[in-house]
């Protein structure tokens, strides 16, 4: 029985640190796509048509690894089918407002915003009895504080473009609860795939239906893609996945921050973007109140009160 007791503490601190590793690597891989995305339509293709290309490409590399692995992974329950249905879909939608948005709106910015998804997934949890509280408001402030300061007092930035990413960050924040309540414990690959089907869908019915012209990449655009689809979609959502069945939706957003900040560091390199002083100013109030809201997040109990209000 003492061994037992001493062998379960051990087993769980195992498990916890293999969960934050795989977020780390999440994050780090993850950070490359806006650089990358943006770089590939400052070349000249449309955003879509990159779009299209990149989860096609990561659908069939998820696809590849469930049959060379256990085809029995294609196997799911209908629920399983739906949730991930849905969650791929929401997360086609944020990545078409995304990929737009990246079109009129600096990588490096946008990805300043995009790290309000804390702050939005603590309001989320609102809904279903989290309480909330006047240091939300404090957050909420400094959070759109800080938007206000990169956007430009003066309206320097496109305001279109920042639309697009307010509607992306609820749509990335609307999955990431989703795979929180809905789908821990499930396999991480078979919940990759149908998410990654889900988004291909989604962005492949639009690009059709609205006539985007085919563009061929050339053959640094088509590395860029690879790259793009590989390293920032491929492996990171596998480790993505991965990291919140371990570690739970609250702990993922922790290091929304740092995701920022790598993706700031390789746009100043890369794209050679620049920040005023006010803009990083307003970057700072940004990321303090992400932190501020990762805080709350994980005090968070993440009850999956929802399934009591919407049957699968």
């Amino acid at each position: 029985m003492q061994a037992v007791k001493r062998n379960a503490p051990a087993t769980w601190t195992s498990n916890a640190w293999f969960g934050w590793t795989l977020a780390l690597l999440a994050s780090f891989s993850f950070s490359f796509a806006p650089p990358i995305a943006r770089g590939v339509i400052l070349a000249g293709m449309d955003s879509t048509t990159l779009l299209v290309l990149r989860l096609s490409l990561a659908t069939l590399f998820f696809g590849l690894t469930i049959l060379l692995m256990n085809p029995q992974l294609f196997k799911v329950s209908r629920q399983t089918f739906l949730v991930t249905s849905f969650a791929g879909a929401t997360n086609g939608l944020g990545m078409l407002f995304f990929f737009w948005a990246l079109e009129r709106v600096d990588a490096s910015l946008s990805s300043m915003i995009i790290s309000l998804i804390p702050l939005v997934v603590l309001s989320l949890l609102a809904l279903r009895g989290e309480r909330f509280t006047y240091r939300h408001l404090i957050r909420l402030g400094l959070g759109l504080g800080g938007v206000y300061l990169l956007i430009g007092p003066g309206g320097t930035v496109d305001p279109h473009g920042i639309v697009l990413l307010v509607a992306s960050i609820f749509c990335f924040s609307c999955q990431i609860v989703m795979l929180q309540w809905y789908l821990k414990g499930q396999d991480f690959r078979t919940v990759s795939f149908y998410i990654s089907a889900g988004m291909t869908t989604v962005v492949t019915i639009y690009w059709a239906l609205w006539g985007v012209q085919w563009q061929t990449p050339g053959a640094q655009s088509w590395l860029l893609i690879f790259a793009l689809a590989f390293l920032s979609t491929f492996l990171a959502r596998l480790f993505f996945v991965s990291a919140v069945d371990r570690i739970g939706g609250g702990q993922m957003t922790l290091l929304t921050p740092m995701e920022t900040l790598l993706t700031v560091f390789w746009s100043l390199i890369f794209l050679h973007e620049r920040f005023s002083p006010l803009q990083w100013v307003g970057g700072a109030l940004v990321l303090s109140s992400a932190l501020m809201a990762v805080q709350r997040l994980n005090l968070a109990k993440w009850r999956p009160r929802w399934r009591n209000w919407t049957r699968v």
